[in-house]
């Protein structure tokens, strides 16, 4: 689920739901839009399921589908989200400083 907040300053949030919560991190510059970018993403809370249809005057659902999980190490982990109208590939790294969320130059198409 990709959530997208206009306060206190727009951003957007990816929520993957896994073991009875939504994994969470902000990406205050939107999710990348080319193969090969990179963005900010900063791990919040986890979140309660009930999130997945929350809105409200400030946070509006952006798109909402499901994820499968493709590699998983303690520095990195692939995944592809199953969006209203697109399947994207993406990767969360983990470097010293945080997360940075990578679209995947390999994409597939629906």
């Amino acid at each position: 689920m990709l959530h997208e907040h206009r306060k206190p300053r727009h951003h957007f949030d990816l929520r993957l739901e896994q073991a009875g919560v939504l994994r969470s991190w902000a990406v205050p510059r939107g999710m990348p839009v080319r193969p090969g970018e990179n963005r900010l993403a900063i791990a919040v809370p986890d979140h309660d399921l009930d999130h997945l249809t929350y809105q409200d005057a400030d946070k509006s659902i952006h798109d909402i589908g499901t994820w499968t999980g493709e590699d998983r190490t303690d520095r990195r982990f692939v995944f592809t989200l199953h969006g209203r109208d697109t399947d994207r590939r993406y990767a969360l790294i983990r470097t010293p400083a945080g997360w940075l969320l990578h679209l995947m130059a390999d994409q597939s198409t629906r």
